[in-house]
């Protein structure tokens, strides 16, 4: 598609329905709750009328939204967007210290919270929050000073017009995890997300009207705003939303009751799924509905994609993406999936693989991945020194040790600083890893550097062990000769450590900074 000068991103996703002809199909489902395509439209307009009038949001302020997912993310964060504000959504378990950092980093003026989450907001005191002027509460009771979200709707009248925004113009800003310092603030304009559904939604997926979109990953970060948010949107599809935790059993029951067609999650989330089975003896799960399954977040282990697709038939299309480009840039695609890769560049990018002096470097070596798309940020927000050492022109850096086959496949070696140098040699965490899950006894694991005695890296090995299995040193012995039956010397784990769990990041990837801070 190509996108026009003037161009507001709540105009396509959300108003073009109704003149479409498709106000009554069904845009989101959320247990029993079920919003249409008119109505989503009319409180979208209402809340982008009550933030110009009634709060007096004027255009590129900032708005926050602290929300589980539900319908009232939805209208908050089009509503922002179709004033000619910035909507920022931010993690909803993110304790007071980011979010406080957050509100006067992005001097949001409106915050949107959910009635959950709302002591914890007002527990930040004034003077770390001196920038916001009204709280809006998206569920619940407000009392406090604050305002509830269905008074503010039932008030406000709705606004006619979207705002005349420039393709270019910021709609949106998205956090990321912050894993390594203070979360940075990724600036997206108007015409970032039909880039996205463009390429991956359309061009990967085959994303249809009569898709029904279940993610795990929820509404905040940037995958799951596209797997459940503007992908739908993008097409009058149906996004189905579920705020509570994303256990094995809820997940489950929510496939079996809204019978999702395309299911996104993460290879954490597809680890539980597949350690979960029925009480009901004879019985399993269905999903049958879903025709696509995806993941993204980190690399999919070979051996979990193997036994998802034994036990329900069903192929997992691993990819990557990151907040910086928003959503997916490679990824495999439906019918010619390799296990273990992250799968063929999208439609619509181009990647480099660079040597340390920036030199491309040959078919089959590791080097640092480079991506180009128009879905890329414009910068982090704040940080110009972040912003030119991550984004050069038309490039971004991806942080990512990539090599690339003979067939175009892209085979994910690491972040670049996970890679380890033993002996001299590259030595990749993530192929040691999937070794490992292909044994009985390993649920998860992460690969990171220890120091031996003579201050050399060496690979060492955090294993979380599956249901039945002990901790022994006999295990330990077992699981190190297992790996150096399937790889070279010097790839094998010197060190196993047991560990009841890994520590992750609210999307589910592997803290591994936090076990080399332990090592």
């Amino acid at each position: 598609m190509q996108v026009p000068d003037v161009f507001n991103a709540a105009d396509y996703f959300v108003d073009r329905h109704l003149r479409e002809q498709r106000g009554d199909r069904v845009a989101i489902e959320c247990g029993d709750e079920r919003v249409t395509y008119k109505e989503l439209a009319d409180r979208v307009a209402r809340f982008s009328s009550a933030l110009v009038h009634r709060f007096g949001v004027r255009r590129e302020e900032r708005v926050l939204l602290w929300l589980l997912d539900g319908p009232p993310f939805f209208y908050a964060f089009w509503g922002a967007i179709r004033a000619g504000a910035v909507a920022v959504p931010v993690n909803t378990m993110w304790t007071g210290k980011d979010l406080a950092y957050v509100l006067n980093d992005s001097r949001a003026r409106v915050a949107v919270v959910s009635a959950a989450l709302l002591p914890s907001l007002l527990a930040i005191p004034r003077d770390e929050r001196r920038y916001l002027d009204h709280i809006v509460v998206a569920d619940g009771d407000a009392g406090m000073g604050c305002v509830e979200l269905g008074e503010v709707l039932e008030r406000s009248a709705a606004s006619s017009d979207p705002a005349p925004t420039n393709r270019d113009e910021p709609a949106f800003w998205l956090y990321s995890s912050g894993s390594t310092g203070m979360p940075k603030g990724c600036v997206h304009l108007q015409h970032d997300m039909v880039i996205c559904a463009t390429g991956y939604a359309r061009e990967v997926l085959g994303i249809t009207a009569s898709d029904r979109c279940f993610s795990v990953a929820k509404l905040f970060f940037a995958y799951g705003l596209g797997n459940a948010g503007y992908f739908p949107l993008s097409v009058g599809a149906t996004s189905i939303l579920w705020p509570g935790a994303p256990t094995a059993a809820n997940v489950y029951a929510v496939i079996e009751r809204h019978r999702p067609t395309l299911f996104y999650s993460v290879p954490t989330n597809y680890g539980m799924l597949l350690a979960c089975h029925p009480p009901e003896a004879g019985r399993e799960f269905d999903l049958s509905s879903i025709r696509l399954a995806a993941s993204a977040g980190e690399a999919l282990p070979p051996a979990l994609f193997e036994r998802f697709k034994a036990r329900f038939g069903l192929e997992i299309l691993d990819g990557i993406g990151s907040t910086e480009v928003l959503h997916m840039f490679i990824s495999n695609f439906p019918g010619r999936v390799r296990p273990g890769s992250s799968g063929e560049l999208i439609p619509g990018y181009a990647s480099r693989i660079e040597d340390e002096e920036g030199r491309p470097v040959a078919i089959g070596e590791i080097g640092n991945l480079l991506i180009k798309g128009d879905s890329t940020c414009a910068l982090y927000w704040n940080q110009h020194e972040r912003t030119k050492a991550t984004i050069e022109g038309h490039w971004i850096r991806t942080g990512d040790k990539y090599h690339q086959d003979a067939d175009g496949y892209f085979w994910h070696a690491g972040r670049s600083d996970d890679m380890l140098k033993v002996g001299g040699i590259w030595v990749s965490p993530v192929e040691v890893e999937n070794v490992l899950m292909e044994h009985a006894a390993v649920k998860e694991c992460a690969v990171v550097g220890h120091l031996d005695h003579d201050r050399l890296v060496k690979p060492a090995a955090h294993v979380v062990l599956a249901a039945g299995f002990v901790a022994t040193n006999v295990l330990e012995q077992e699981l190190q000769q297992f790996v150096r039956s399937r790889l070279a010397e010097y790839k094998r784990p010197r060190w196993i450590h047991f560990l009841s769990e890994l520590p992750k990041t609210a999307t589910g990837k592997t803290q591994r900074f936090r076990l080399r801070r332990q090592e």
